[in-house]
């Protein structure tokens, strides 16, 4: 709880080999957020925590594998393939490149030490380079009969 800030929507992500990094609950993340909190309530504990089968809250941590269930079963509920962990990252980062972020900017939160990383996972294909390449302006003037 104490890695989240409400007011400023600062979220601590506690990353791999320690490395925290800082990211931003907005928009519909924020409210969704909000929603969670007013059911977990404000107790010392990590913020995401398990929900037992008679749908009371128990302040502890999920395991990776209750993360994953959770996906298959709204993967289920939503009558699309299932989809993991990682799948929801290439999305992420695709979506804030297609949105316009700089790649330096989606590798910090993404996590990634190196940029390479990142650029792996961005899914986007031919129309976005293509679209891209019309952003830039190449000045020609045909030549006249005479020029050639």
């Amino acid at each position: 709880m104490s890695d989240f800030n409400a007011e400023t929507g600062e979220l601590v992500i506690r990353g791999k080999g320690r490395k925290d990094r800082l990211a931003y609950a907005t928009n519909g993340s924020a409210e969704a957020l909000k929603d969670w909190l007013f059911v977990r309530g404000g107790n010392p504990g990590p913020l995401f925590s398990r929900i037992n089968k008679a749908g009371r809250i128990s302040i502890c941590r999920m395991t990776d594998q209750a993360v994953l269930y959770i996906l298959k079963k709204r993967a289920n509920e939503a009558a699309v393939s299932a989809f993991s962990p990682h799948d929801l990252l290439r999305s992420f980062i695709s979506d804030l490149l297609d949105a316009g972020a700089d790649i330096s900017t989606t590798q910090k939160l993404a996590g990634h030490v190196n940029v390479t990383t990142t650029a792996r996972y961005d899914r986007r294909g031919e129309g976005t380079k293509k679209k891209a390449s019309e952003l830039l302006h190449v000045p020609y003037r045909k030549p006249t009969r005479d020029q050639v």
